[in-house]
């Protein structure tokens, strides 16, 4: 999957970009004319980018025979490998014949869904869905456990009210929460370790559910969660509600993680009694592989700068919540040491985290013939002044970042 790089970098007179006000009101660009062209020192760092980052069979081989040894070791004994691989106390899985209104929270990451959904069975399958989706506050990322289950306790308060009563067993909600948690039974889970940003104090070694039911106490809220899963069982679940064959779900989002379905006499660190299918759901928590990865100095760094160094470093390669930091990290380096950007030094560039994963995913897709998209992304959050033999460069490092992941 590596990219090849661009030779040359062509002079262009395009540059940067401005905003005026069309006459009908609508924002347009208008690009400033300036001469000039990006230093020949950017194209070979790029080349090293392409590189480092370059996936190739035999790489792609020795990353699966390794994550296969580390499963292996997981389901053998707890603490076996950097993969969890978490039961899941889930044993039977939606038949499509389930009918009836059902509750559920959604916890996965920088947001969090509340929803209400009604199933009608194989015939009508389902009916309705209604959902309120939240943004979680920066600062309660990093806040007490109480703080946060609060904010998403009152959160489910205003959407309860919405409805005013609860049909079938009254106050029943199913609890999907997206973090590394050691489920002791199907209403019930330790979290292991905050993930995807997340440094919440109180927490780790904590049952969740009671995190969530005494919040709700607190709220006046007469709801008990009656099923505690991970967002990648939850997937697999929904699927298996529509097709009976669906084994393995992966959620690659914020974060990145998979499920699969396991049988329970190949899962030697299993100690209870087998259930009436012989299967379970296994939750790998793949976030925190890390053997044989390509990996950048870019990577690397971001890895040392961030609140978990040394952990989750495959989801740290390939999830949302980290490609644009790489690509900025990548672009700032090129601008200091390869005058990218001409002379001048863009001083939001060099902010972490300004360029996001959907402004890499936007530039990665211009078609236009001067990349006009590539322009006025770099323009309009990094405050970057281009031209086209620069923003070429921004497109194939844009390109050699997701295409690793992908």
């Amino acid at each position: 999957m590596s990219v090849t790089a661009i030779a040359t970098a062509t002079p262009s007179a395009t540059g940067s970009f401005r905003t005026r006000r069309s006459t009908n009101g609508v924002s347009r660009f208008k690009m400033s004319v300036r001469s000039g062209s990006v230093s020949m020192a950017a194209a070979p760092m790029l080349t090293k980018l392409q590189q480092d980052c370059a996936t190739p069979l035999p790489v792609l081989r020795n990353v699966a025979a390794s994550m296969s040894d580390d499963i292996r070791a997981g389901l053998a004994v707890d603490g076996g490998s950097d993969l969890k691989m978490i039961l899941s106390y889930v044993d039977s899985l939606p038949t499509g014949d389930e009918k009836g209104l059902f509750y559920a929270l959604d916890l996965g990451g920088t947001n969090f869904r509340v929803l209400r959904v009604e199933l009608g069975g194989k015939d009508k399958r389902v009916i309705a869905i209604e959902s309120d989706q939240v943004s979680i506050p920066q600062e309660l990322m990093s806040a007490t456990s109480e703080e946060l289950f609060d904010f998403i306790a009152s959160a489910l308060a205003n959407f309860a009210h919405k409805d005013g009563n609860f049909p079938g067993k009254k106050g029943e909600i199913g609890f999907t929460f997206s973090f590394p948690v050691k489920q002791t039974s199907i209403d019930s889970g330790i979290l292991i370790k905050w993930t995807k940003g997340f440094a919440v104090s109180g927490t780790a070694g904590k049952d969740v559910v009671a995190c969530l039911n005494e919040a709700m106490d607190r709220k006046g809220i007469d709801m008990r969660v009656s099923a505690l899963v991970n967002d990648t069982v939850a997937t697999l679940a929904g699927a298996r509600y529509w097709d009976d064959d669906v084994m393995v779900a992966v959620i690659l989002g914020t974060g990145t993680n998979a499920c699969y379905v396991e049988r329970m006499d190949c899962i030697p660190k299993f100690q209870g009694e087998f259930s009436p299918s012989g299967r379970t759901i296994v939750n790998l928590e793949w976030g925190a592989f890390s053997k044989g990865l390509p990996l950048t100095v870019f990577d690397r760094d971001m890895d040392a700068a961030s609140i978990n160094p040394g952990e989750q470093i495959f989801e740290k390669t390939i999830s949302g919540m980290y490609l644009g930091e790489i690509a900025r990290r990548a672009l700032l380096h090129m601008a200091e040491e390869g005058s990218l950007f001409g002379k001048s030094m863009p001083e939001k560039l060099s902010m972490p985290f300004v360029l996001g994963t959907p402004d890499l995913s936007t530039m990665q897709q211009d078609g236009t013939e001067d990349l006009h998209t590539v322009g006025s992304v770099l323009y309009n959050v990094a405050g970057v002044e281009s031209n086209l033999s620069s923003r070429k460069i921004v497109l194939e490092v844009c390109d050699t970042v997701v295409k690793r992941a992908a």
